[in-house]
């Protein structure tokens, strides 16, 4: 297949993982600090497509856009190892997350499972930012125990038609594109009748309707398909088979929302508001900010843990789920401490005066909220804890 060439510079040759992880992290953190837009930086919620293209742009043409792509496909050829750092250091500079599921998730899929025809449309305009994707699993009646899909897809002729309804559909507005799950076969016991399918969000029969979150941005959608067709070409991988395929998906994610940058983020403002305020000289804060502060601490050792059995080849256990639980829910816990240490300026939205700081106070306790839930429920992974590492009856 031809991938239209990113760059006309000479990192498009260079083989970045060819160098030291220390060296490929000041790289990558001296290009940052350079060269991410300020406007995209430490944003107070999930951007939009038009607040970040320009920032997508940037990084497509330095052939950055797709850190675990293949090079031969466009992407830099990072080892686990290095997308990693590539993370962390994108968290420390604050980069907002861009509307990038069809280079995290469905991108690699393709690569995967695709065929040589989906492969040779869909990768190109996905690394350009033609094609941008949402994701089409969760339904009102099937997130957490997602096999109980309901939404279906019937083959007629050339195509599938598909009807039903996916909820909390992130940046669906946005998109251009989803890969959705659809049951094709209901005789079968549920994980075995769904198939994993492409489609056009233009594609008649589409109503995309936003859903504000507590912060009153419109980051959700539901998404309903009325008698939508899309062509069988679009089938990924084996009729029936697409619950392989969106468990494949999981990779490295519980391992990517169990890093400490973002608690660590929420904790360097909760220290910059009690700085301004004068809280240091508090007893009863610092008891709560000490213990806070060392359990980030633990978390970033724990973590540590885990990178190291990826540097070696080793593939994550179940045991990955504790760092999922650990980092959302300290991340509350630092925004909660915040709220409180804001006293009048806890219940205020926006930007606003803080003893002579300027700060959103409410920004971090809005964006924790949705931690313990999604990438599964904090409750599913002390389950799954519980189940596959402590051994304990069901």
């Amino acid at each position: 297949m031809t991938v239209p060439d990113p760059t006309s510079t000479a990192d498009a040759s260079t083989d970045w993982d060819a160098l030291p992880d220390d060296v490929f992290r000041m790289e990558v953190r001296q290009w940052l600090q350079a060269n991410c837009p300020e406007h995209v930086r430490f944003p107070a919620g999930r951007m939009h497509w038009h607040e970040c293209r320009d920032w997508w742009d940037i990084l497509y043409r330095k052939g950055w856009i797709a850190p675990a792509w293949p090079r031969a496909l466009g992407g830099m050829g990072l080892s686990p190892i290095k997308q990693i750092v590539m993370v962390e250091e994108l968290e420390r500079h604050g980069c907002g997350r861009m509307p990038d599921q069809g280079i995290t998730q469905v991108g690699p899929i393709i690569i995967r499972y695709g065929t040589p025809a989906q492969k040779e449309w869909y990768l190109p305009r996905t690394l350009s930012g033609e094609a941008i994707w949402c994701q089409g699993y969760s339904e009102p009646n099937a997130g957490s125990d997602l096999a109980s899909l309901q939404t279906s897809a019937v083959e007629d002729g050339d195509d599938y038609v598909i009807n039903g309804s996916k909820i909390w559909t992130t940046l669906g507005m946005d998109a251009t594109h989803m890969y959705v799950l659809a049951r094709t076969d209901r005789s079968v016991k549920k994980q075995e009748g769904i198939s994993f399918l492409l489609l056009d969000m233009k594609a008649p029969g589409i109503t995309v309707r936003p859903i504000r979150n507590i912060a009153g941005d419109d980051e959700f959608c539901q998404v309903f398909f009325d008698d939508v067709r899309t062509p069988k070409s679009n089938l990924v991988g084996a009729l029936n088979q697409g619950w392989t395929i969106a468990k494949s998906l999981l990779g490295f994610e519980r391992l990517g929302i169990g890093s400490p940058r973002r608690p660590q983020l929420a904790f360097a403002r909760l220290q910059k508001l009690a700085r301004a305020r004068g809280l240091f000289a508090d007893p009863v804060f610092m008891d709560r900010f000490t213990a806070l502060r060392l359990d980030i601490a633990d978390l970033s050792a724990a973590y540590e843990v885990f990178v190291e059995q990826v540097r070696r080849g080793e593939p994550l256990g179940a045991d990955v789920s504790l760092l999922k639980i650990w980092a959302t829910e300290a991340m509350q816990r630092s925004s909660e401490l915040m709220i409180e240490a804001g006293d009048e300026h806890g219940a205020l939205g926006g930007d606003n005066d803080v003893d002579g700081v300027s700060m959103n106070v409410l920004a971090p306790f809005y964006s924790s909220r949705p931690g313990t839930i999604y990438g599964g429920s904090n409750e599913i992974q002390r389950n799954i804890l519980a189940k596959a590492v402590l051994g304990l009856p069901q």
